[in-house]
């Protein structure tokens, strides 16, 4: 494989613009990111940033909604943008060729929306219906019911999309001041990856951004606190939908390799402890799995299963049984260095696309402040020992940290016997 070039930049206004030239392909992704997501938000605008997310693409004042769309059309790229707790993406993917034209449209879209009172309008009620279908997809709904059950009414346990009375009223001014507020450009990432020369992309950029000032004013609320709470949200649905889990980890935690290996070995693939024991043996869900979410000063540790009403409790009793055995059992060396293997060969397939290549340059940033190679994070994950691995197990499976949430036919008296 022939060697990517990395480079880093940082413009006179304070914005960051990361390139990793990858020889071997011929699209480029490109992203603008904003670190600022759903947790930035003050309550009485709670949804704000997914909003503007929605909003960039409907028009500015060179381009309409019809005119952006036609013109990444025409050159077979896309464009597409998502909100997160704590970033806002817009981004692009193209032949290298057209990579002008996406730098032009993103700029434009970003500097220059128009931000229309009838567009908005327009836009609330496709906002509306996106979080009705996630309230009518139950194993969507049960994550965000976790995370309020787990964090209560902090910042970062609220939805990303919003709630209906607070996205009906948003306004205008609202988004404006909310762009005004952080869309600045110390708050901003550029990143990109493929067929890319940096000097060329960053002539390209400093022409299109042109003009773009100003300082982010950001507000720093404390970490959340945990709390081992249960949430059940009664439902006439044909499965019970169970989200368990616990505290996890920040991003930059020194202990991040060994959290990413004890959700592997939990509930992160085929082979996983939950997914043999619950499904392959006692064949009690369809769907069951864990994951890790990690955020600047936070994290969580989540297991999601998709179960019968009548299998419910004996999910639970699975469920913490082997995050005992995880807990309390001297881990197999063998079976670490499985799962060693197995996130070293995700980490490695998942960066062959260079829209990935490009969410790994913005996120190393926004969390790190600095690159870390490849060669670096391998390096990591092999170095986790046993004893840290048992240590870690120990800390964060406890069973008094575990909060529950289920979205079912289930009452909550039914799901604890």
């Amino acid at each position: 494989m022939i060697p990517s070039v990395y480079n880093r930049q940082v413009l006179p206004n304070g914005m960051v613009v990361l390139t990793e030239r990858m020889p071997s392909v011929k699209s480029a992704s490109i992203g603008v990111w904003v670190k600022v997501g759903s947790r930035d938000e003050a309550s009485e605008v709670a949804g704000v940033s997914h909003f503007i997310e929605h909003m960039l693409f409907k028009g500015t004042q060179r381009r309409s909604a019809q005119e952006i769309a036609k013109a990444i059309d025409a050159v077979g790229g896309t464009l597409d943008a998502f909100t997160s707790r704590e970033s806002t993406c817009f981004y692009a993917k193209v032949l290298g060729e057209h990579l002008p034209l996406a730098i032009d449209i993103l700029a434009d879209t970003f500097l220059h929306s128009r931000l229309a009172p009838d567009d908005i309008d327009r836009e609330r009620q496709v906002i509306l219906q996106e979080i009705k279908m996630v309230e009518d997809t139950p194993d969507d709904l049960v994550h965000d019911l976790f995370a309020e059950a787990i964090w209560g009414d902090h910042p970062v346990a609220r939805p990303i999309l919003g709630q209906k009375e607070i996205v009906l009223r948003l306004s205008q001014s609202d988004i404006r001041r909310h762009m005004d507020r952080f869309y600045r450009p110390d708050c901003t990432v550029i990143a990109a990856a493929g067929d890319i020369e940096h000097d060329r992309l960053m002539d390209l950029v400093v022409r299109a951004f042109d003009g773009f000032d100003g300082q982010s004013i950001h507000f720093d609320p404390p970490a959340p606190v945990s709390t081992a709470a249960m949430r059940v949200e009664e439902r006439d649905t044909a499965q019970l939908h169970l989200c368990l889990g616990m505290d996890g980890l920040p991003h930059a935690h020194e202990d991040r390799y060994a959290i990413s290996l004890l959700n592997a070995m939990l509930g992160g693939s085929m082979s996983s402890r939950l997914f043999q024991e619950v499904r392959e043996k006692r064949g009690l869900a369809y769907s069951i799995y864990s994951y890790q979410a990690s955020y600047r000063d936070c994290g969580l540790l989540v297991v999601y299963a998709g179960t019968s009403p009548e299998s419910s409790s004996q999910v639970v009793d699975l469920i913490r049984a082997e995050c005992a055995r995880l807990r309390d059992e001297p881990v197999d060396p063998i079976d670490l260095q499985q799962a060693k293997d197995q996130l070293k060969g995700n980490l490695l397939l998942g960066l062959e696309g260079t829209s990935s290549r490009m969410t790994r340059l913005a996120k190393m940033e926004i969390y790190f402040q600095r690159n870390h190679e490849l060669d670096e994070i391998i390096a990591g994950i092999e170095g986790v020992s046993v004893d840290q691995f048992r240590a870690l197990a120990k800390r964060i499976l406890r069973d008094e940290a575990f909060a529950i949430t289920s979205v079912g036919p289930l009452p909550q008296a039914a799901l604890l016997s």
